[in-house]
């Protein structure tokens, strides 16, 4: 059965000698394989920019090996050969081989990083033709009958391969050097002169941002190909000069390039599994862990949430036994196998500290604040809106790689000049900037130091309040739900945007009204808002509970989330408004996963706790409803299990005519407990 090559990890570090399998093929066969192999090599193009000799001149002997091996298929000199002639055949297959591999990678990996690795690249090139060479000395020609002329082409080659050196050419070698000069200017903070900079880029063939865009993304590829730290940091360190090279040299732009298999897509382009986003960040989790309540979360933000003072699970609002993270490995091997698929880059660990999961050299840093200030510089003086929608874009990108590049963005002092293209106006003309401004806050406010700087700048909070409210696209009013969301993570904060009527009737009216991405960003920021008791009085007042009964049906497990966080914290208020989802909550314990028919089961008991005879007779009347509570006592999550057999005992009480406001609430009881109450 034939294994698609995506299942397989990147290859980490390039072939050793021994990992070349000689084929065990007979005689002719063997020389087919030959003929082939050196086909193949004759087939590739020399390389553009570095060890332009040392790619010709292999491709140039293997076309003429290439003219030996089909001189023996034409005229075999037996139907067998000796055994040091198949020695020697077999070994050349190995280091034709790695001669195509080492083509191959130096073709398709980063121009940059080829560079760098120069010298050793050479020696390789150099090791090989001395195989070669010391293979075709030792090859018993005189017993093949060749023609002359062909025997003549196969001493050639010999004496060429004896004569490989293991030398760099000067011009790569002082390419290699004007780089690490830029790099070394960099890191003591000296801006590189536009001009040399332009040089280095034109003799490596990056001549546009298109090249530079397709060379940043080569170097992403290739840190994760990487084992040793220092590789790493030195790429980081080159992803850093060549972003700042891509803004200053060939300006900002949001066009995308051409479809390209090779090209590695965008999150924002895919369609990313709910069940593989963060419910706090709602981004992609990069290291998800599963808390104490069993929902999982991202580990960078699950752990934010719980070092700003909170001991509850943000999306059921479950108190947590414990704070102990426990790494989810299964969904892990799940995202990283989807990331492969979709070529979407998957950091690992402290990603979000990190480019690519390696912490920023001086150099990288350095790069970075010039490519920050040199962007924000032109914001600020941008002469049109279209140039205005080009820089943001990149300060959008900027924004989403690391921590370090979001300070860098708010101390050059971009907030405030963002602010100016939030309006409305500005959305009705050019939708794709208010996208691109408000997406670049939302970004920013994922560093907490920058939460206070939104939150203090004149005129932020309410021009993302008004995106939220009247934006151009949903897509703006979805990342500006997004954006109050990561607001809200600090206490404080959520007490002051709960007090907002225009955030709540936003957020109200995105989530009935917006489509399913952007419904689930207004429902999840709502559900954090009602961590606030007297934000959730405010939530029942603008009605929350009617808009989650009207979503219920397309997002049960974030509508049913609220639902039992609104009715724990509203009061008699809430539990009356909540009496018409008595029956879709009768629904989602019938058919819903695991976690909302959990949250389906905690409402019911608060509901019919509180809400008197009335409430318990109308969940009585849900047709087979002791049926689903039985199985949900036996299937259901542990929580789920306790809280269905509370809402049996009111149900039954209730039948005999006994006050059900007297039911011991077992939802806090023992495994061992629970099972010995329900066997009696």
């Amino acid at each position: 059965m034939a294994v698609s090559p995506r299942v397989f990890p990147p290859r980490k570090r390039w072939p050793s000698t021994g990992s070349s399998i000689s084929p065990k093929f007979a005689d002719l066969n063997l020389v087919k394989s030959l003929l082939s192999l050196s086909q193949e090599i004759s087939a590739l193009k020399p390389l553009q920019c570095l060890l332009i000799q040392k790619s010709l001149s292999t491709i140039n002997k293997s076309k003429l090996l290439a003219i030996v091996f089909e001189e023996l298929l034409r005229n075999p000199v037996s139907t067998s050969f000796s055994p040091s002639i198949l020695l020697c055949f077999e070994e050349m297959y190995i280091v034709f081989q790695r001669i195509k591999t080492l083509m191959e990678d130096c073709c398709n990996g980063s121009k940059m990083w080829l560079l760098m690795r120069i010298q050793p690249l050479a020696n390789s090139f150099h090791e090989l033709t001395l195989e070669l060479s010391t293979l075709l000395d030792i090859f018993p020609v005189n017993e093949l009958d060749l023609s002359q002329d062909v025997e003549e082409l196969f001493v050639l080659v010999r004496k060429h391969c004896s004569q490989s050196k293991p030398s760099v050419d000067p011009r790569d070698d002082s390419l290699r050097r004007d780089v690490l000069a830029l790099l070394h200017q960099i890191k003591k903070e000296i801006v590189p002169h536009h001009l040399k900079l332009k040089q280095i880029l034109d003799n490596l063939g990056l001549r546009d941002q298109s090249s530079c865009r397709e060379e940043i993304e080569c170097l992403q590829d290739e840190i994760q190909n990487q084992i040793d730290e220092k590789s790493k940091l030195d790429i980081a360190s080159l992803i850093g000069l060549l972003r700042y090279a891509k803004c200053v040299l060939f300006g900002s732009s949001t066009t995308q390039l051409e479809p390209d298999h090779r090209r590695r897509n965008s999150l924002s382009d895919i369609a990313v599994p709910a069940d593989f986003r963060c419910p706090i960040s709602l981004e992609l989790m990069r290291d998800p862990v599963v808390v104490a309540s069993g929902q999982t979360y991202d580990r960078e933000s699950i752990n934010q949430w719980i070092e700003s003072g909170h001991n509850t699970c943000p999306k059921t609002g479950q108190t947590l036994a414990h704070t102990n993270l426990i790494p989810n490995r299964a969904l892990r091997n799940l995202l990283a196998m989807w990331c492969r698929q979709q070529r979407v880059p998957f950091e690992t660990v402290g990603s979000n500290e990190k480019v690519s999961g390696v912490k920023a050299t001086k150099a990288a840093f350095e790069a970075t604040k010039m490519t920050v200030y040199f962007l924000v510089n032109k914001l600020s003086v941008s002469p049109s809106m279209e140039a205005a929608n080009a820089v943001t874009y990149e300060l959008r990108a900027l924004a989403k790689t690391d921590s370090d590049s979001r300070a860098c963005i708010a101390e050059a002092g971009a907030i405030p000049v963002l602010v100016r293209y939030l309006g409305s106006g500005v959305g009705s003309e050019h939708p794709n900037l208010q996208v691109n401004v408000v997406t670049t806050i939302l970004n920013l406010s994922i560093l907490e130091a920058n939460k206070t700087r939104i939150m203090e700048t004149d005129g932020a909070l309410n021009g993302v309040i008004d995106v939220l409210r009247f934006g151009a696209t949903w897509e703006a009013k979805g990342n500006a739900a997004a954006t109050i969301f990561s607001l809200s993570g600090v206490h404080a904060y959520r007490k002051r945007l709960g007090r907002k009527t225009h955030v709540i009737k936003g957020l109200m009216d995105l989530a009935k009204d917006g489509p399913t991405n952007s419904k689930r960003d207004a429902l999840v920021t709502i559900l954090n808002l009602a961590g606030d008791r007297e934000t959730v009085g405010r939530l029942v007042e603008g009605g929350v509970i009617e808009t989650v009964i009207g979503v219920i049906n397309v997002l049960p497990e974030e509508a049913v989330t609220i639902l039992e966080a609104v009715v724990k914290r509203g009061g008699l208020v809430a539990i009356a408004a909540a009496y018409n989802s008595i029956k879709k909550l009768g629904v989602i314990l019938r058919e819903g996963s695991d976690t909302a028919r959990e949250s389906a089961a905690a409402s019911l008991v608060t509901i019919c706790r509180k809400g008197g005879l009335e409430v318990v007779a109308e969940l009585a009347a849900v047709p087979s409803i002791e049926r689903i509570i039985w199985e949900v006592m036996g299937t259901g999550t542990m929580r789920a299990r306790r809280k269905a057999a509370v809402l049996l005992r009111i149900l039954r009480r209730w039948s005999a005519g006994l006050d059900t406001n007297d039911v011991v609430d077992i939802s806090v009881m023992s495994e061992g407990r629970l099972t010995t109450m329900l066997s009696a």
